[in-house]
């Protein structure tokens, strides 16, 4: 697999025991909105690890103490519609002040390819390290497409962080893109004659919005 080096699968009790759940065909819609976001709240500490921090000085009631606190750069988030979107929650409860952009992409059903239909991004991209999210990195198709749109629009520092990813995906958006960081639980077997991933979790935007 190309770029596995920069390939992160988090193993963390809590996140393979809700991603159990998610993959659940018995969970319904509600429940899952509130494990994949509680998911990427989880992910995000992982996600974000690497952020640079300073010292300052903090009063305490009792005498002052000197803390580190974040020191850059500013963080953007952009889900990629429409299942990404419930992945944001979790991620702005950690990060308040984190801007969030959107990518609407969906992928034809005859041709498997992305088509960008939505964009509307920060205009400092140049300046913030943006978290890409979508619960599936399948064929990878949308990734890149997505990555494509805020490269050209001036980002450079960006990561990827998804639920569950093929091998497919992860190849093809590492052969895009070899400097993206990409986060996820799980990497599953293959893809299937229908671009879905096996065992996977399904549709994901049709799961948390149920529809068909």
């Amino acid at each position: 697999m190309a770029g596995a080096d920069r390939v992160r699968v988090l193993d963390h009790p809590l996140i393979q025991h809700k991603l159990a759940l998610v993959r659940d065909c018995r969970t319904g819609p509600k429940e899952l909105r509130e494990l994949v976001e509680e998911l990427a709240l989880l992910m995000g500490y992982e996600v974000t690890r690497d952020l640079r921090l300073e010292e300052v000085e903090v009063r305490t009631p009792i005498a002052a103490a000197r803390c580190r606190v974040l020191a850059g750069p500013k963080l953007g988030v952009v889900p990629i519609l429409r299942a990404g979107l419930c992945m944001v929650g979790g991620i702005t409860r950690l990060i308040p002040w984190a801007r969030v952009g959107h990518m609407g992409i969906y992928r034809d059903p005859a041709t498997l390819q992305p088509v960008e239909y939505y964009c509307k991004l920060p205009p400092d991209l140049s300046e913030r390290e943006v978290i890409v999210v979508d619960p599936m990195l399948a064929t990878g198709g949308s990734a890149v497409a997505a990555v494509d749109a805020i490269k050209k629009r001036g980002g450079s520092q960006i990561k990827f962080m998804c639920l569950i990813a093929a091998p497919e995906g992860v190849d093809r958006l590492t052969r895009a893109h070899p400097d993206l960081d990409i986060f996820t639980a799980a990497i599953d077997e293959r893809l299937n004659d229908h671009g879905y991933i096996v065992p996977g979790l399904g549709d994901a935007g049709d799961r948390l919005f149920g529809t068909r």
